[in-house]
């Protein structure tokens, strides 16, 4: 195999997830590297579910509605179709993950303040990936760290099925999930918001993306908090734009990362560079010890909900992604209501 940047960020003991549903991208990348998980979103199923709904979708899903009798008009009837929508995009790209590896997809932002209904959107979709022939040890539900999502990780964990913690950018959340049992975290290494035409403006550009960007020295934290504590919990930057990111970020040594197909595509033609530039960075430890040592879990997450009341960047990057991931759920069940509004059962 060429000696590409994709091939030399795993030779670091970096593990490569793909952030995507294209089954045809994962196909044509597999060819160059070996994915272990597959990670998605709202925003990720929306964009798959218009691209594959006429060639593969609707056939089975409009089969389901009918035999189910899915009254698609209420909440839940057309969350229902959604979940299944979101099973039938992840089983397209699981045959190019690692016989270990996970597919992962993520509770209903309008659940992230709702434990109850965040475990129990988490095991309906358990329920429909057993149905389709993806056993528990195959998934993990990624879950919006605010404090009752934490909490419903926990909850999940004790049941024994995996969670990951998402929409994190702060160390308490970090914290928080691996005091949740949590089998991964994935801190956004950018906003979400810069991931599409109305927020792309607010990206900015960094010359030492190590030193400059803020994200930087909080995963770097973070890596290093769990080394020292021996926890379980695998870090797993997620919301990459460029390769130098991937490659600061695979500096910072986490256990793996989560890249989108097209920054797979272009990881997997760019040129090797030298050992300096690959070399693991050593910083100086953010925050102070009581907030690595803090208990989140107790009294319902209080000491987490008092960090990010006390955090207000923090707060705003999860409002934001939260406003987001809601917008394109919503974009998905008006596409699955109008798609299926000729079926009989719709009515």
């Amino acid at each position: 195999m060429a000696n590409t940047l994709l091939s030399q960020i795993r030779a670091l003991g970096v593990i490569v997830d793909i952030d995507s549903m294209d089954p045809k991208a994962a196909q044509s990348l597999s060819v160059s590297t070996t994915f272990h998980s597959m990670t998605s979103n709202q925003a990720i199923v929306n964009g798959q579910l218009r691209v594959q709904w006429d060639a593969d979708l609707e056939p089975l899903v409009s089969q389901y509605v009918q035999n189910a009798a899915i009254d698609i008009s209420t909440e839940d009837g057309i969350l229902k179709v959604l979940n299944l929508v979101t099973v039938l995009l992840a089983s397209k790209v699981i045959p190019y993950l690692d016989k270990a590896g996970r597919v992962l997809a993520q509770t209903s932002p309008r659940t992230a303040y709702d434990k109850d209904a965040t475990v129990a959107h988490a095991k309906a979709l358990i329920n429909v990936f057993g149905k389709h022939g993806i056993s528990r040890d195959r998934v993990c539900i990624k879950i919006p760290v605010t404090p009752e999502g934490i909490l419903a990780c926990n909850e999940l964990e004790e049941s024994g099925i995996r969670t990951l913690g998402t929409c994190l950018f702060s160390i308490p959340q970090a914290m928080a999930a691996s005091q949740a049992g949590c089998l991964s975290i994935s801190p956004y290494f950018n906003e979400l918001r810069v991931h599409f035409p109305e927020g792309a403006s607010s990206y900015i550009e960094y010359s030492d993306l190590v030193q400059q960007h803020p994200m930087s020295l909080i995963i770097y934290s973070i890596i290093q908090a769990f080394k020292e504590r021996q926890t379980s919990t695998n870090v797993v930057p997620a919301s990459i734009i460029t390769l130098d990111e991937a490659v600061t970020l695979a500096r910072l040594r986490p256990h793996h990362l989560t890249i989108s197909d097209r920054v797979l595509a272009l990881l997997a033609v760019a040129p090797g560079r030298s050992d300096d530039e690959l070399a693991a960075v050593t910083l100086e430890v953010t925050g102070e010890k009581s907030m690595f040592d803090a208990d989140y879990l107790s009294n319902n997450a209080a000491v987490l909900q008092i960090a990010l009341s006390n955090d207000a960047e923090t707060s705003r990057k999860i409002k934001e992604a939260l406003e987001i991931f809601d917008q394109k759920e919503e974009e998905s069940i008006q596409f699955l209501r109008k798609a299926l509004s000729g079926n009989k059962a719709c009515q």
